[in-house]
């Protein structure tokens, strides 16, 4: 699965059309290049992933005739091929994002139709997802016709894996829990952000007291301090991701961080790009750097190899995979490739190296 040169990479995507489920790539670094693009598993909407970090296992959200939830599978390590160990299913909608801590312990998913936030445990000698353990409902609205009940987007574990961190677009609000032995969540804290802005993922600084929210409807970046002591935030700067002359559709997608802490990458739907952000060492603040196109349409996400040296972004509408070349000192992208077609596609994660 892995040489010198070659990092392994998978794909989700929304199976209305073409798709029948989870892809699997690989990324040449030597070459420059994505290949060996290959289906690696049938599941039904399987929109976002999360690789466990002993690249043992995939997680994997699903949807199963009336029911929604979460999934798990074996990563076979000389092919890359997934097989299916099971599935905990609640009635209703599937959610649309998952994530575990780094022991493997615990499973996270957020369900944007629902409202609500999921906790599992995870069974850590076969890698059998156990029943929720916690499922918290959200309550509220805010003022955008999108708006119109709790639509969580986003929970992960906050980087000392005290607290669970989850983000409410449709209330404007990022909520922390604190997370028992036994995976009960308690709410510890709320930052409310602007009305309206519909924030919908988050990422953190290595350094651990710094976070980035990316906002779907208002297309920002809302910089903010974290407290581990207590598992609160506090917004000290918001920077639009858009041109300033840009008036048309564009909603927000994903942000991740380079790992020097150097570099903020958001993506925006609608104006199609990437927008980099520096990140100033001393106060965390950012600053633009440029804007990339992604060569197609609806950027959904994107990742980072784990050399840092490229990103591999995914175009939704247009349903292709982007490659680029990043520039460590100065954190900018060069488009290398944009012929990768691969239908209807969502989540990029690449095993850990």
């Amino acid at each position: 699965m892995k040489t010198n040169t070659t990092y392994t990479g998978y794909i989700g995507t929304y199976t209305k059309g073409n798709s029948k489920g989870v892809y699997s790539f690989t990324l040449d670094t030597e070459a420059a290049i994505l290949s060996d693009l290959k289906e690696v598993a049938q599941l039904e909407n399987p929109t976002y992933l999360n690789i466990s970090k002993n690249n043992q296992y995939l997680y994997a959200v699903n949807k199963e005739g009336e029911g929604g939830g979460v999934s798990s599978f074996s990563i076979d390590p000389d092919s890359g091929e997934l097989t299916l160990i099971n599935s905990q299913l609640l009635p209703g909608s599937s959610p649309c994002h998952v994530s575990m801590d780094s022991s493997g312990e615990f499973l996270f998913s957020a369900n944007y139709h629902k409202g609500t936030v999921e906790s599992y445990l995870v069974d850590s000698v076969d890698g059998s997802i156990l029943p929720p353990a916690s499922v918290v409902k959200h309550e509220g609205h805010g003022p955008d016709p999108r708006q119109e009940k709790p639509h969580v987007h986003y929970a992960g574990v906050t980087p000392d894996e005290n607290f669970l961190a989850v983000v409410d677009l449709g209330i404007d609000a990022l909520i922390t829990y604190g997370i028992a032995n036994d995976g009960k969540l308690t709410e510890k804290s709320r930052l409310n952000v602007p009305a309206g802005s519909g924030p919908r993922h988050l990422t953190f600084h290595p350094n651990q007291k710094l976070a980035y929210l990316m906002t779907e409807f208002s297309s920002e970046v809302i910089v903010l301090e974290y407290n581990k002591l207590d598992g609160s935030f506090f917004s000290i700067q918001t920077i639009s991701t858009l041109p300033d002359d840009f008036i048309e559709n564009s909603q927000g997608s994903a942000i991740h961080i380079s790992g020097d802490g150097l570099f903020v990458y958001a993506g925006n739907r609608g104006h199609n790009s990437i927008a980099v952000f520096g990140v100033n060492q001393d106060t965390g603040k950012l600053h633009f750097v440029e804007h990339v196109s992604t060569a197609g349409d609806w950027p959904r996400d994107f990742a980072l190899d784990p050399s840092e040296k490229f990103i591999v972004a995914s175009n939704q509408n247009s349903s292709n995979l982007v490659l680029y070349a990043r520039d460590k000192e100065t954190g900018k992208l060069t488009l290398l490739q944009s012929d990768v077609e691969i239908p209807d596609p969502v989540c990029v994660k690449f095993l850990h190296y």
